[in-house]
């Protein structure tokens, strides 16, 4: 049986999906984007301030589901422009402990929902 994981602490699904599934001891979350759940506006300021509101609304959908960043066993990154990987990889990595960090893959795409600059998915175990 899988669970569907809500909380206002992250943005609500803008489509038919759920911020994220619990199916045994596993959470797939679906991709996050850096809208501010307080204001449904989008944080675009500088994409490190756009990576660090992906981030926050990754880590309410993990708390949701009891689990946290040392959880994830899998990301998956998508940015529309390479040379921003540094800036947003950095930021990532603020809230992960390196020596825990999961698995990864970065991948630059054409076009993300609202036209934002990334988004990040994550799989979890208990």
């Amino acid at each position: 049986m899988k669970k569907v994981i809500f909380t206002t602490e992250a943005p609500s699904p803008i489509g038919p999906y759920s911020q994220a599934i619990l199916k045994g001891n596993t959470l797939y979350t679906s991709g996050q984007i850096a809208l501010d759940p307080t204001s449904d506006e989008l944080v675009t300021d500088s994409i490190e301030k756009e990576t660090e509101q992906v981030m926050l609304n990754l880590k309410a959908v993990l708390a949701a589901a009891n689990m946290t960043f040392e959880n994830v066993v899998k990301t998956s990154i998508f940015i529309m422009d390479m040379n921003d990987f540094a800036a947003i990889n950095q930021v990532y990595g603020s809230f992960l402990n390196e020596k825990t960090a999961p698995a990864r893959e970065t991948v630059q795409v054409a076009c993300l929902p609202k036209n934002v600059n990334v988004e990040i998915s994550m799989i979890a175990v208990l």
